[in-house]
């Protein structure tokens, strides 16, 4: 591993980082941060600790070129006390502790949720909705970067605070941040299970890919935010950016047919848990 980049994930066992795990595991020397531990990996490797508690963090940080920060409450619907301690307080802490330790890069897991007050405008209300009467493919101009923020919770509002502490720690403190708007993961990566899906699924390998263009972009993009969503035929998001920036280009498109025999798993509703006491678990 003495060659090979080092990179820390925070919650590795989340959805998203189980779509990225392989691909990590093959190209890094990776680490993991958790509450409660990662299956398969080593001691060394395998630490121990609460993103809402610094002093915890430290250790999984030294030495460390980039972390991956997905840890959070991931519920769309996050009452604030949740959200200020598992996702304000807690991205300031990766954030703090990269300074602390001399972490050159965090990759961070934002979210379309910054921009979810854009979901109740034409036509991206009728798109979501499945309803795709009189909407011309590809006629309607996409969501791109330069949208102002619109949050649809304390969850998306936690994703526009983290994107402006990454710029801050990124002028001031010379830490690169990449913040990603990662789109819908879900776990069987079908995600003809709803219309949403259609629009925002980000697949396993496009999820992998994104990561990975992340981590490796060159030293000097010191800060960008970008969309991350597969290349989709309903997509409203612009991808513009992503291929420019990071040279990410979608391999996976969900298509335009929902299965209507299927329904959303309980893994895939944002409010569950795997730990139900430990709100930051996913």
């Amino acid at each position: 591993m003495a060659d090979k980049k080092k990179v820390l994930v925070t919650g590795l066992s989340g959805l998203v980082g189980t779509a990225l795990r392989k691909d990590f595991e093959e190209k890094y020397e990776l680490s993991s941060l958790s509450r409660y531990g990662t299956e398969g990996l080593d001691d060394a490797h395998n630490f121990k600790g609460n993103i809402a508690e610094i002093e915890t963090m430290i250790p999984a940080f030294e030495g460390q070129h980039t972390v991956v920060h997905l840890a959070a409450d991931r519920s769309a619907n996050a009452n604030w006390e949740s959200a200020l301690r598992n996702n304000f307080v807690g991205v300031y802490n990766v954030y703090e502790a990269a300074k602390r330790t001399g972490v050159k890069r965090v990759v961070f897991g934002s979210s379309q949720h910054a921009i979810g007050g854009f979901y109740r405008d034409e036509p991206y209300k009728s798109i979501l909705q499945g309803n795709y009467e009189g909407i011309e493919h590809g006629k309607f101009k996409k969501i791109d970067e330069t949208v102002p923020f619109r949050p649809d919770g304390y969850y998306g509002a936690s994703k526009g605070y983290a994107e402006g502490l990454g710029s801050y720690y990124s002028e001031w403190h010379g830490i690169s941040s990449i913040n990603i708007r990662i789109g819908w993961t879900i776990s069987d990566d079908d995600p003809t299970v709803a219309p949403g899906g259609l629009s925002m699924w980000l697949s396993h390998r496009d999820t992998a890919q994104i990561h990975v263009k992340a981590v490796d972009a060159p030293d000097d993009l010191m800060y960008t935010v970008v969309f991350a969503m597969s290349d989709n035929h309903w997509n409203i998001f612009s991808l513009d950016k992503a291929r420019e920036v990071l040279g990410y280009e979608p391999q996976d498109n969900a298509g335009t047919e929902l299965n209507p025999n299927k329904s959303l798993s309980e893994r895939d509703d944002t409010d569950f848990k795997q730990h139900e006491e430990d709100p930051e678990s996913y």
